[in-house]
């Protein structure tokens, strides 16, 4: 009898994957506080103009104590700023800008640095050693204080914010996915994709780098937290987002002189980060955990 080959699993379609990596991360209560905290901003950022009191760039009332209440104007929840704009309204838009541009420039960062990594773990040899050379070249630098020399050099704002965190962490994620691919290059499935003759690229996109992804993503949501406090500390060294557009970090910088007398101006953006930071770095701890029992 002609003996017949068993039929090869299927794979499952990733949005299914992504769902029951969701259903897992209900196991994990620091995974769900985190993912918590990161949709209070996402829905802060969605909904600002509803949400938000006043217009964010509007001179209204100066020098406001949170709580003060002004007759037939409204109530100033979080007080107001030097110049009389309201702090919550300009706390909520803000979440706007760093929602959107972290993700953003983290993405970049992945789309330079897996290439690299594949590429330099998958191949080896001199494309191994260029790659690399470049990566600890770029690495010996201060990350901060690398930062700031790009941002200085092509200018302040959110084009440029997405260049420099990309240039700086892109060597980052290519360590991360090099060590990864060199352990995954010899396994049997990498070795059944070579002998049917699949291109170089295609194992590498399709065999080995959707078995890396769990370790990436947990990175990818640690170094999104890392690239808010960068966006964070670039606006309070004046080299953020360019005004009058609400900045987490402008509106500190805007207000550190009178920090003593007004603390409000400047704790409660710092709050807004650290939460925000917070919730990502909490998610990431609980898709480690998740991955760990999975």
């Amino acid at each position: 009898m002609t003996d017949i080959a068993a039929p090869v699993p299927a794979r499952e379609p990733t949005l299914l994957r992504l769902l029951k990596g969701i259903l897992l991360l209900r196991e994990s209560t620091v995974g769900m506080i985190g993912a918590g905290l990161v949709l209070f901003w996402v829905l802060m950022a969605i909904f600002a103009d509803l949400i938000a009191p006043f217009p964010p760039n509007a001179t209204i009332y100066p020098l406001a104590m949170p709580g003060t209440t002004v007759p037939e104007i409204g109530t100033f929840w979080l007080g107001t700023d030097h110049i009389g704009r309201d702090i919550l309204s300009r706390i909520i838009h803000g979440s706007r800008q760093v929602l959107l541009y972290a993700p953003l420039a983290t993405f970049c960062a992945y789309m330079v640095g897996i290439p690299m990594g594949l590429a330099a773990g998958y191949r080896r040899g001199m494309t191994d050693d260029v790659l690399s050379f470049i990566a600890n070249v770029i690495l010996s630098f201060p990350v901060l204080v690398l930062y700031i020399i790009i941002i200085a050099t092509i200018g302040a704002s959110a084009a440029n914010i997405v260049i420099a965190v990309t240039f700086a962490s892109a060597p980052g994620i290519f360590r991360i996915v090099r060590g990864l691919v060199l352990d995954l290059r010899n396994r049997e499935y990498v070795f059944a994709a070579e002998t049917r003759g699949e291109t170089p690229w295609r194992i590498m996109l399709i065999e080995i780098l959707p078995n890396a992804r769990g370790p990436l993503i947990v990175d990818a949501c640690l170094r999104v937290g890392y690239v808010i406090i960068t966006i964070g500390v670039l606006g309070f060294l004046g080299l953020g987002l360019p005004p009058p557009d609400p900045d987490w970090g402008g509106m500190i910088n805007e207000t550190r002189q009178m920090a003593m007398t007004f603390p409000h101006m400047t704790v409660f953006p710092c709050i807004a980060i650290s939460s925000l930071v917070l919730g990502f770095n909490l998610l990431a701890d609980g898709l480690r955990e998740v991955s760990l029992r999975d």
